[in-house]
């Protein structure tokens, strides 16, 4: 198993930009494929943006494309989501997330750390 943590949540403006971590422990981390995720409230989780084992293949929801950058340093365990020009409607609670290089499923996930943009 591996274990999540965020950080870098926080109040910005909009037009702001924030720095999410992922602090992984635990199984190797390398070997997984890793994801962030956001929960708004009253709405569902979804998926902003995902990266593969060796930060080679991404993926960016349409809402997010251009503003933000996801990676990975698996040399620190550590993966990041850099939010840049944020929006209002980013406010969410945003969530790291892994998955087994073979599963469609994310198995292990972190508490959660608040995103809140105002404007």
């Amino acid at each position: 198993q591996v274990q999540l943590v965020e950080s870098g949540g926080g109040l910005v403006q909009a037009g702001g930009s924030l720095r999410l971590s992922c602090a992984a422990s635990g199984r190797t981390f390398s070997r997984y494929a890793m994801g962030w995720f956001r929960q708004a409230p009253g709405r569902e989780r979804v998926l902003v943006t995902g990266i593969s084992w060796d930060g080679g293949t991404t993926y960016y929801a349409d809402s997010v494309k251009g503003r933000f950058t996801i990676s990975r340093d698996n040399a620190k365990n550590t993966g990041y989501l850099q939010m840049n020009s944020l929006k209002p409607e980013d406010t969410a609670v945003y969530y790291c997330a892994a998955r087994e290089p073979d599963s469609e499923d994310y198995a292990y996930w972190g508490q959660g750390t608040q995103v809140t943009v105002s404007s």
